[in-house]
């Protein structure tokens, strides 16, 4: 996947994990015209660097922390850069508290309907043979029989399969990201936590459309599996060196090589997918931020790293608003 490794949605423990998503990175195995083209896009991507920046404006301090929702054990450097900022802070703010996983856990055992096909034609009926194969050989490497994945909705299997098969059995021992260790770390100093939207918001966006559209949205995780492990590879690479808008750009260039999508409606579904699950939810979080510092001095924001650049990214949108924002190196 492209989204999970941008967008959260899945939690993890400190076990070497991911150390089987280790290998070749796909940037490496693209020619050079591709990794030119993937370079242009970055630099012409504001705010383009960085996982940690501070925003002011008159008294009010916020500090960004841009986080990745699976584990690395690399993560424990920037949970310790972090930490400072979490010790001083009176509120960090998340995507999802643990309330706001509890609840949404809640509703989908009490309405399976959230994520299962319970009426009418399942995923071997509504995929063209040949894509259907392609979820029965995703589904096979991750471990999940093709007769379980057969009832879920489109929109849950995409981000079942956005988790590379090399992660499964770490995701499966309940290992956690950044965000995870930054809550842990709030709770240690008393500082409490707020979500920056419900749990049902993320859900909406998913569900939003006809199930068609989901569909088309699906085809973006069929790749190869060893192809998906490169391209982790590549987003972990890019993470960690902060370059965080390389990994939305090598995200694009995956969609149009390996998913079998004209390049045309890659680029469609990419951007849609960027709409929808970056931009829109920036902007729907700037007015929950500025609320916040009305009774808030010093706040830590914990979001995945691909909130932050962009023109509808965070910093961008916060300039916008008047704080003057700036990288912590």
């Amino acid at each position: 996947m492209f989204r999970a490794a941008l967008t959260a949605l899945t939690t993890l423990t400190a076990l070497p994990a991911f150390g089987l998503c280790a290998g070749e990175s796909y940037l490496n195995q693209l020619p050079q015209p591709v990794q030119d083209e993937i370079a242009q896009a970055v630099e012409a991507t504001p705010n383009n660097t960085g996982l940690i920046w501070t925003a002011t404006k008159g008294d009010d301090t916020l500090t960004l922390v841009g986080t990745m929702h699976v584990y690395d054990a690399r993560l424990e450097l920037l949970r310790v850069r972090a930490r400072p900022a979490i010790q001083i802070a009176d509120l960090l703010m998340v995507e999802a508290t643990a309330d706001e996983e509890a609840a949404m856990q809640d509703a989908f055992i009490a309405n399976p309907d959230l994520y299962l096909i319970n009426d009418g034609p399942t995923l071997p009926e509504l995929l063209a043979p040949d894509v259907w194969e392609k979820v029965q050989q995703a589904a096979q490497d991750r471990g999940l029989p093709s007769f379980f994945v057969a009832k879920f909705q489109p929109w849950y299997l995409s981000l079942t399969l956005g988790i590379p098969a090399c992660a499964m059995a770490e995701i499966a021992q309940g290992v956690r990201g950044l965000d995870h260790m930054l809550i842990a770390d709030a709770e240690a100093y008393d500082v409490p936590v707020q979500a920056l939207e419900g749990w049902e918001t993320l859900i909406d966006i998913l569900t939003d459309g006809t199930q068609q559209e989901q569909i088309d949205l699906l085809k973006l995780g069929l790749i190869d599996a060893a192809d998906q492990q490169a391209l982790f590879v590549a987003m972990l690479d890019a993470y960690f060196s902060e370059q965080i808008a390389r990994v939305w750009e090598v995200s694009q260039i995956a969609a149009r090589e390996l998913t079998g999508m004209s390049p045309e409606d890659a680029a469609a579904q990419m951007a849609e997918t960027q709409d929808l699950l970056l931009d829109r939810r920036n902007q729907n979080w700037m007015p929950v931020i500025e609320a916040a510092t009305e009774t808030h001095d010093n706040i830590v924001i914990a979001v995945g790293a691909a909130h932050l650049p962009g023109e509808l990214g965070l910093v961008a949108l916060l300039n916008a608003a008047g704080w003057e924002t700036q990288p912590l190196r």
